[in-house]
């Protein structure tokens, strides 16, 4: 076997692995072995056979039909839903993901202060990330119910019209971005971490030059903690393309399709119109997406995201 080493910058040459090598290489691939054929079955199989059936008019009980890229082109062209569904999809990404980012942030900057029933308000912060989607959906859909909800509830007592929270589709997507900043207890740990990870003297120090506390936030804090700011910056965009589980069970794309996501959109036609293609089609574009948008995102991070060994 043969083994690519560097033998200057920028250049490469095969070298033959020797026999312990070799050996050495084959233990360590069949302890992997596990993980591979589970990503070969599970992860690149799917991936691939979603590529194939986009190209195709398959409906789950009839063979595919060869139709090249027109699933592609419909969408684009001819499908009315589509542009709504783009529309509803980045508006979600763009106002959902920085918002819970920076409420998160906030929330964890509260909690790494000194204040009287620190561990408690933690586990209170948290407890929002382990709720099942389900009840999360069922709570939410009480709480904002235009007739009974306790919200609406509360406006009738001060004597204010109720508000059709998830009823009316000017307000249903922000509702639901209400939702999902006040489930962001995963962030919290994340940045809650990192905000311990600060050394202190770099806080006294600026104390001692005279920093008020928000320079010390702004100056201190947050370049330390820019390198857990872009992981859930990545996550956050990377899962809110895929939103699906919260808008489906509260909403199902209503009203008017305002929350029809293209998650959402993906799943209707799937397993509703059963057409396949033009669900892989989906599926496609929004791998392409998200993949541009993950990249665009560490392009950028050498500007802004600060690691201890910079100078």
């Amino acid at each position: 076997m043969e083994s690519l080493i560097q033998n200057n910058p920028g250049r490469f040459r095969f070298r033959r692995l020797t026999r312990a090598e070799t050996r050495q290489l084959l233990t360590g691939l069949a302890f992997i072995s596990p993980w591979i054929i589970g990503f070969v079955v599970f992860t690149f199989y799917p991936v691939i056979s979603a590529f194939r059936y986009s190209l195709t008019r398959y409906d789950l009980i009839r063979p595919p039909v060869w139709v090249g890229f027109k699933n592609y082109i419909d969408l684009i062209t001819i499908d009315p839903n589509f542009p709504k569904v783009v529309y509803n999809t980045f508006y979600w990404v763009l106002f959902s993901v920085p918002i819970g980012v920076i409420a998160a942030f906030l929330m964890a900057s509260l909690l790494n202060t000194e204040i009287k029933g620190r561990s408690f308000f933690r586990a209170v912060f948290f407890f929002p990330s382990i709720i099942p989607a389900v009840v999360v959906a069922m709570v939410w859909q009480f709480l904002l119910n235009a007739q009974f909800g306790v919200f609406n509830a509360a406006l009738q007592g001060m004597g204010l019209p109720t508000i059709p929270f998830i009823a009316n589709p000017d307000l249903a997507k922000p509702s639901l971005i209400l939702i999902n900043t006040w489930a962001q207890g995963s962030a919290i740990i994340i940045f809650l971490a990192a905000l311990q990870d600060v050394p202190r003297s770099l806080y006294e120090a600026a104390i001692v030059d005279g920093a008020s506390a928000w320079n010390r936030f702004w100056n201190v804090t947050v370049p330390l903690t820019t390198p857990a700011i872009m992981f859930v910056l990545t996550t956050g965009f990377i899962f809110g393309f895929q939103v699906f589980t919260i808008p489906w069970l509260m909403t199902q794309g209503g009203p008017n399709n305002a929350t029809e996501f293209i998650a959402v959109f993906l799943y209707r036609n799937a397993f509703v119109n059963l057409r396949m293609g033009k669900a892989s089609a989906l599926a496609w574009m929004l791998f392409v997406v998200v993949v541009i948008f993950a990249v665009s995102l560490f392009k950028s991070s050498r500007y802004w995201v600060h690691y201890s060994s910079d100078e």
